[in-house]
């Protein structure tokens, strides 16, 4: 049985000494980690390593980032970043094959305030993941992620 676990890391450099005691301490297969705050040149993939996990990661100066790791194996990378906006620049999903399972790390939008622009983009890029997951239902697929307190909208519970 495959185990797979999400962390809102909050910094990944600021927190790596926590986030790596938690890998050795867990030994989850698959993490998804969300907020990075860092761009992709400055992701510690070289600690993560010798902590047994291959990396991908979709980073972001100071806001946002995703990342999937796999314990003793290299995730292969499938898609950076939600389809449906060429505009888009925010760090908000990556997605990776991992043994057949195809696993998406998502780090949903605040949101706030609301009525805004923060706002509308949110629903609009919840319309955009829920559009998209449709066609991974086809597969064997988790998405895996953090819906971050605000506003609720619709779709959250």
């Amino acid at each position: 049985m495959t185990t797979i676990a999400t962390f809102n890391v909050n910094g990944v450099n600021g927190r790596l000494p926590v986030l790596l005691k938690w890998l050795g301490e867990t030994a989850y297969d698959i993490v998804c980690l969300q907020e990075l705050k860092t761009s992709d040149e400055k992701f510690p993939a070289e600690a993560i390593r010798d902590a047994g996990y291959g990396a991908i990661w979709h980073g972001q100066k100071s806001y946002n980032g995703v990342a999937i790791l796999a314990r003793g194996k290299q995730p292969l990378e499938r898609r950076r970043g939600l389809p449906g906006d060429s505009d888009d620049s925010h760090s908000r999903y990556i997605e990776a094959e991992v043994d057949g399972l195809v696993i998406g790390c998502i780090y949903l939008p605040n949101g706030n305030p609301a009525p805004g622009p923060k706002f509308d983009y949110k629903l609009g890029w919840f319309q955009r993941v829920i559009s998209y997951a449709q066609t991974l239902l086809k597969e064997d697929t988790v998405l895996s992620g953090v819906f971050r307190r605000g506003i609720r909208t619709p779709f959250q519970g």
